[in-house]
């Protein structure tokens, strides 16, 4: 016997495994590069860009900037809602008794 899944579970399910996607990728991102730039460094080394240090401009502000502006274009474009089914109408409907 073969169970239908929802075609809403798997949109979900679709949804949730891409911006968890993004957001690892991210966090790889941000430790990779602040580790390799912020680790074992001479401060006189050491650069400012727009007011941040090189390696806290490139492994944390821009990764997770892009990441939020990511997050709101899929946001916005494609999540869709999905239809619920029909609303129940009296509470007893649902078998509670009342």
């Amino acid at each position: 016997m073969t169970r239908k899944i929802d075609p809403l579970v798997y949109s979900s399910i679709r949804e949730a495994i891409l911006v968890t996607g993004i957001w690892l990728a991210a966090a790889i991102w941000s430790i990779s590069v602040c580790y390799t730039m912020g680790y074992h460094r001479a401060t006189d080394d050491l650069k400012l860009v727009l007011g941040f240090p090189d390696w806290v401009f490139w492994g944390i502000v821009i990764p997770w900037s892009t990441c939020t502006v990511v997050s709101i274009v899929f946001g916005l474009i494609f999540v869709r809602d999905g239809d619920l089914g029909k609303d129940i109408e009296d509470a007893d409907d649902l078998g509670l008794g009342g």
